[in-house]
């Protein structure tokens, strides 16, 4: 059976350097954790589209959640992602619930998600290079927003030059 392919279908509302609160516009420090199938029970499946416990119990990926430092236990976000030869390639970028839409508690969440695949692939040696596959409508906003590139059909990367304006964005480094 072919797995069914996904899609990104994030938005980037913002490149923020950590989150910020959509109201206040007070910014909080930020910190990524891998997910371990250990961890599974953290994810309530009421505050996501994806099953992320699939994602998690996938040994090909590495599931990551975005918390605040001072409140580690809430996840505002999760990404999956796959080595692969050259790059990193991203499967999944999720915002929880409380952060879609118009009433959303917090900007930056995809960003802040993209930036650490961005890191991770320049610590593994690939130069900050990431892939992924867009929504043929979120094409355009990724390349204006993140500076992606379009390969082929839906498929599209973030270069050396735009990962490590993403790196630096969120990580200072």
């Amino acid at each position: 059976m072919k797995k069914k392919e996904r899609l990104a279908d994030f938005e980037i509302d913002k490149l923020t350097n950590s989150i910020e609160n959509f109201r206040t516009r007070e910014t909080f420090d930020t910190e990524i954790v891998q997910l371990k199938i250990k961890d599974a029970k953290l994810i309530k499946k009421t505050d996501w589209l994806f099953d992320w416990k699939l994602e998690i119990k996938d040994k090909s990926k590495e599931v990551f959640k975005l918390s605040t430092v001072n409140n580690p236990s809430v996840i505002q976000g999760l990404i999956s992602i796959e080595k692969k030869l050259d790059h990193i390639f991203m499967h999944l970028v999720e915002s929880a619930i409380f952060n879609r839409g118009k009433e959303k508690m917090y900007l930056g969440i995809p960003g802040n998600l993209v930036a650490f695949a961005c890191k991770i692939s320049n610590e593994r040696g690939y130069e900050g290079f990431v892939a992924f596959d867009s929504k043929t409508v979120l094409i355009n906003h990724y390349q204006e927003t993140l500076g992606a590139i379009q390969l082929r059909g839906q498929r599209m990367y973030l270069d050396d030059k735009a990962a490590q304006k993403l790196i630096y964005q969120y990580f200072k480094t």
